[in-house]
């Protein structure tokens, strides 16, 4: 089964010459890290948070956690987002799939998708979760553009976000990678439609425990501060996998709002990469 790209032609290029200078474009812009993959870096590097907006806006954000992990070595990219649309099963991966974006192909690993659910009651193997959404599949032509063709991918989309269910997913997430070469990839926007001022305050309030890898103070600041981050249980299931593998400390790469990036502060998105070393 082929899952066609829903969002190409909207939220990023749906011609392959131009998503590929698209993307690189994205490392050499002024919000990007100002330097084009690989990284040079012995740095062992666990997983990364990454938003997923359409290109124009996230995409100079979301190539400083790309150029991080530029020179790590994995077989398998495990890429968690939240379900926009609230459809299909509260917790889905699928199995027996591939992913096409105009970069190409994506192939899902069966075997990890398997174990997934052997090692987690609440999750399913579910295509129609993943139908609709673009929390996944804009990091997708990111992989294709700086990894080889043969990393295969394992998508996790969550309509259910609460801390168990985060829990349940970074600690099966952190089995599977103890016995495969792994990249976790939380995807998620931060504070969404509010004044720019705003956002960066709201933003670094919640970004503040996801750097320490707490857990609890993360889903706290969530519900007293009302922050509209869209996939914070993506976010979190990606602490807590992270934790579990050896992660010390989350850093904090970039941050900036739709408005730093295009302009109109009155109503901003926030976006953050993070890395977990």
């Amino acid at each position: 089964m082929i899952r066609k790209p829903v969002v190409a032609g909207s939220f990023y290029p749906d011609d392959s010459d131009e998503l590929n200078q698209t993307v690189q474009n994205c490392f050499t812009h002024k919000f990007g890290p100002n330097n084009n993959p690989p990284k040079k870096s012995i740095e062992q590097v666990f997983g990364v948070v990454c938003p997923h907006a359409g290109y124009m806006y996230s995409g100079p954000i979301a190539s400083h956690s790309y150029y991080e992990i530029s020179s790590q070595q994995f077989d398998l990219a495990v890429i968690i987002g939240p379900n926009h649309w609230a459809i299909g099963s509260k917790i889905a991966t699928m199995s027996d799939a591939k992913w096409e974006t105009p970069l190409g192909i994506s192939e899902v690993d069966s075997e990890s998708s398997n174990e997934l659910i052997n090692l987690a009651d609440g999750i399913d193997q579910d295509y129609f979760s993943h139908s609709k959404d673009h929390s996944l599949e804009v990091q997708i032509p990111f992989l294709q553009e700086i990894f080889p063709s043969n990393l295969k991918i394992l998508p996790i989309i969550m309509a259910k976000q609460d801390i168990d269910a985060a829990t349940e997913v970074g600690n099966a997430i952190s089995n599977i990678a103890k016995s495969k070469k792994t990249m976790i990839i939380g995807s998620s926007d931060f504070t969404h439609y509010e004044e720019n001022d705003f956002a960066h305050k709201q933003d670094m309030l919640l970004i503040e425990p996801i750097l320490k890898l707490d857990v609890n103070r993360f889903y706290e600041t969530l519900a007293e501060k009302h922050v509209s981050a869209c996939g914070y249980g993506a976010i979190a299931a990606t602490m807590i996998a992270c934790k579990n593998l050896g992660s010390k400390k989350g850093e904090l790469l970039a941050y900036a709002t739709s408005g730093d990036i295009v302009g109109n502060k009155k109503s901003v998105v926030g976006y953050g990469s993070i890395k977990f070393i």
